[in-house]
């Protein structure tokens, strides 16, 4: 393993910018193009590709003939694919096959080689109205190969979204039985097998089974989801696949977000039951609609995605396989240095020659809290196309660019793409989004240095109460133990817990009379604080709204004063929701949502999806002295699905004196 590591190492970070490789490098980089195949081999891995389609049928490495999927058709081994619709017209999948083959690069240190595919009107309806070309890289030395493709739409070509993009590869089963995407999120899988009538139970939607027969008897009982397996972009790096016999490692790395959609904390699939290893670009999970972008007829565009690097690896002597994923991290941080590569022959490909790069400090002035500025430690900082505060998260089309500010607020964002930015930030421990309302500009090779910039939080007045911490996710309230009867052992006394199947059920057994009531001053909200708030289910199977209640007390109300109620959600799913003061039964709700959000995150355990803040003006009239009772109902019920997470609820006070100007 570490030779192959110091190879890489040396092209894919000296050689290819510094110098030559040193003596001790495989035999260069061969391409042999036959009628219907193209082989690259390198001396460590040998990849084979359909011709013209650009489908990826073998990957020789180590001594196995291939590691893709023998039993799959040539076309479901590896694959890049897109789903995306006409107006009012349902999603169609498409794995993209090549029209066109060609040779880019081709030396004893590296090989290029382009599938594309354009389209014209006779193709309209029936594939996707954009020029693709996907591209895979061989370099000498490399453990692995790399994989990119540029998207291109004309103008006067038809309306269209993209639903999904993405690379996908199915391994053998045989082999590819271990899956790991972090230190605590490795395990033996079930087989797909397991999934098939016979072996499993459906539980509530397709992607969700009982596993009662399962080929590996160790995991009989268990519940097998993909969305179990997701991840934020900000830490979906590297993931994969381990075959214990041989001892080899199958990685999907992506050194750099830029490309992917949402932001940092978008969540995306990973690897799951195939067994199958993803890198995802677009998509809507965990987002809804959202994140599909629309393209008119009038609008060019074009974007870049990747390069991701599949590594392979493989141990001497196989006593202990799991180091190959420790192996795949230090890989991954190689990537990561290296990044932008310098080697992608398409100039549509920045290099870092090419980029731009923005500094400067980030303080929070909120005089509520402080009566000085305060850094804004551990902030994310990031530019993404012009738009409102926060619509990065919303922001599909463009490149974005994060980084996470130090204890002192200071950042630096580098190898960025020259173009027209925003810069946004939001600070944990903060309700709100910042936005620069200046346009940046990134022009080739400039250093921007923006000096300080200061981040007013929303604040009206001083705080009477909070409930949870503003960060965006609702991991800090109380995640309860699954039903035993639908488990996954990997999150049994796991930071993740929340991605148990089947959790949004366990409302209704916690609070089988009454709803949720929460008292400031009391209770607890990581013991009393349910992480989701849920319909319940009824006896007819039907379901219904939950109203839950906080209350608090006031010594005195201020007449003819304004209080504020901060309410900060981490997700929504087809919800509303509702708030009344001191009153559950009024007619009119006091402030409403309206129908919000379509991101899922109940029932694909994910702990956060988009992010909305509400502040609601608070008349003193809706108050008394004494006992307040705020009742929350989120009124949406014809699913057991919809419902929202919170992420902080804060009660203001009318403005005091000068100490908060």
């Amino acid at each position: 393993m570490a030779s192959k590591r110091m190879l890489k190492c040396c092209k894919g970070v000296l050689s290819c910018c510094s110098g030559p490789l040193p003596e001790m490098a495989p035999t260069g980089v061969r391409i042999k193009v036959l009628d219907r195949y193209v082989a690259i081999d390198n001396g460590i891995i040998q990849l084979t590709l359909s011709k013209p389609d650009g489908i990826v049928t073998g990957i020789q490495y180590n001594g196995v003939d291939n590691l893709m999927e023998i039993l799959n058709k040539e076309d479901n081994r590896g694959y890049w694919d897109i789903v995306w619709n006409e107006p009012g017209k349902s999603g169609i999948f498409d794995v993209i096959k090549g029209t066109n083959f060609s040779i880019i690069t081709q030396d004893d240190d590296q090989v290029e080689v382009s599938f594309t595919r354009t389209w014209d009107p006779s193709l309209q309806g029936k594939l996707v109205p954009l020029n693709i070309d996907k591209r895979f890289i061989v370099l000498r030395g490399s453990s692995g190969f790399y994989t990119y493709a540029i998207y291109e739409h004309l103008e006067g070509w038809p309306d269209f979204s993209i639903g999904e993009t993405r690379v996908a590869f199915k391994l053998r089963k045989d082999k590819f039985q271990y899956m790991a995407m972090a230190d605590n999120r490795q395990r033996v899988m079930p087989l797909p097998d397991d999934r098939l009538p016979g072996r499993c139970q459906q539980l509530g939607y397709p992607e969700a089974v009982l596993l009662t027969n399962p080929v590996n008897p160790n995991l009989r009982g268990e519940v097998d989801d993909k969305y179990q397996y997701s991840c934020d972009n900000k830490d979906n790096k590297v993931h994969g696949w381990i075959s214990f016999d041989p001892p080899i490692g199958f990685w999907q790395i992506t050194p750099s977000d830029e490309f992917r959609t949402g932001g940092p904390p978008k969540q995306n699939l990973t690897s799951h039951v195939g067994p199958t290893t993803l890198a995802m670009f677009m998509s809507a999970h965990y987002a809804g609609d959202d994140l599909s972008p629309k393209f008119t007829n009038g609008e060019y565009w074009k974007k870049v995605f990747g390069p991701v690097f599949m590594y392979c690896n493989s141990s001497y002597d196989g006593s202990d396989p799991t180091l190959l994923w420790e192996d795949a991290k230090v890989q991954m941080l190689i990537e990561v240095e290296s990044w932008p590569y310098c080697f992608p022959a398409s100039d549509d490909f920045d290099k870092s020659w090419q980029r731009g790069s923005i500094s400067g400090r980030l303080l929070v002035r909120d005089r509520y809290a402080s009566d000085i500025d305060i850094p804004a430690s551990q902030a994310y900082v990031g530019l993404a196309l012009p738009g409102e505060a926060g619509s990065w998260q919303r922001e599909c089309k463009g490149y974005q660019f994060w980084t996470r500010a130090d204890e002192f607020g200071n950042f630096y964002i580098s190898n960025v793409r020259a173009g027209n930015y925003n810069l946004y930030a939001w600070v944990p421990g903060f309700i709100g989004d910042y936005k620069l309302e200046a346009t940046v500009t990134i022009s080739s090779g400039e250093d921007i240095n923006l000096s300080e910039l200061v981040y007013e939080p929303p604040r009206d007045g001083p705080t009477l109460w909070e409930i949870g911490i503003p960060d965006r996710s609702a991991s800090e309230f109380y995640t309860p133990d699954p039903n035993p009867n639908f488990v996954n052992r990997l999150f049994i006394n796991h930071p993740d817990k929340f991605r148990q199947y089947g959790l949004w059920e366990r409302y209704a057994e916690i609070y089988p009379d009454t709803d949720l009531i929460y008292t400031i001053g009391e209770s607890d909200y990581t013991r009393d604080w349910f992480f989701a708030h849920v319909t319940r289910k009824s006896d007819d199977n039907s379901f219904k709204a939950a109203t839950w209640q906080i209350k608090f007390q006031l010594e005195t109300v201020r007449q003819n004063a304004t209080y504020k109620l901060r309410v900060a959600l981490a997700s929504a799913a087809l919800s509303e929701l509702q708030v009344r003061f001191n009153g559950a039964t009024t007619n009119r709700p006091h402030f409403t949502t309206g129908l919000i959000g379509r991101d899922n995150s109940i029932a694909r355990h994910g702990i956060h999806g988009l992010y909305w803040l509400y502040n609601i003006d608070v008349q003193s009239g809706w108050l008394v002295q004494g006992e307040n009772i705020i009742f929350l109902t989120q009124n949406r019920t014809q699913s057991p699905f919809q419902g929202i997470m919170y992420d902080y609820i804060r009660m203001e006070g009318p403005p005091t004196s000068a100490s908060h100007q």
